[in-house]
């Protein structure tokens, strides 16, 4: 079994329909998403349908979260981005439509076990909105160790748009260090970040994504060029999203 694992798409349906063309070609068996569907970006509702049509299952996040009920916590350009999302899907004036993505957000879960993962978009500590960084695994030791507490083997994890393995000594690899690709190892646990689709944070602006291989027990990183151009002129021409949105894209933070 190979499983596509995709995270925080954030409305940039550019990016996820490059990440869904180039699985056609890497034989996956099925795709999950861990949340962050929506929020930033300029094609929210287009977003939503092709994780309702291409993923065996999709978690919520925070931006889930904040567009179906409330944005708290965010900052200003993020908060006027949630209510300018949750606007598109009421613009829409096929009910049956309009049910099925409400339904469909509705019913999106904080914490999914998946074989030997248990799977989340923030933490299994704070499964919407604790982000796990890098830094973490030197700072803040105590975290880790209550973050990997939570952690029978093996997890998966989102939010903060940074690709990389972080395992129980604690320590944190990102794809370049793991030449792309990392094997699991039944001796350690390990959290593993498939990066942003939509909104990569770690100065690469390609779209990325990981396949979790069950078989060979095995995870490969992928990142993908994409239309970064198209995207920011469609998030210029909406008043509502802050170009600073469009910016960060060119420069993947």
């Amino acid at each position: 079994m190979r499983t596509a694992i995709i995270s925080d798409i954030h409305g940039n349906l550019e990016a996820l329909s490059v990440v869904l063309e180039h699985m056609t070609s890497q034989n996956v068996d099925r795709v999950i998403c861990l949340g962050d569907i929506l929020g930033y970006g300029p094609n929210p509702v287009e977003c939503v349908d092709l994780v309702i049509e291409k993923c065996h299952f999709a978690l919520m996040g925070n931006h889930d979260f904040g567009a179906l009920y409330e944005p708290t916590n965010f900052n200003a350009v993020a908060e006027q981005a949630a209510y300018w999302t949750r606007a598109q899907f009421e613009a829409e004036g096929d009910p049956d439509k309009a049910a099925r993505r409400w339904e469909f957000l509705g019913s999106l879960r904080v914490r999914i076990a998946y074989g030997d993962f248990i799977c989340v978009h923030g933490t299994p500590r704070r499964p919407i909105n604790e982000y796990l960084f890098p830094e973490d695994a030197i700072n803040s030791p105590v975290k880790m160790q209550q973050v990997f507490d939570r952690v029978e083997k093996y997890c998966l994890v989102g939010h903060t748009h940074v690709p990389g393995v972080f395992t129980d000594e604690p320590d944190f690899y990102p794809p370049d260090d793991l030449n792309g690709s990392y094997q699991l190892n039944d001796d350690e646990k390990a959290i593993i970040n498939p990066g942003s689709v939509g909104q990569p944070r770690d100065l690469d602006p390609r779209a990325s994504y990981a396949i979790l291989d069950e078989d060979k027990k095995g995870v490969e990183f992928f990142r993908l060029p994409y239309d970064i151009d198209a995207v920011f002129d469609k998030i210029q021409a909406v008043p509502e999203l802050s170009d600073w949105l469009g910016e960060r894209l060119k420069e993947g933070r």
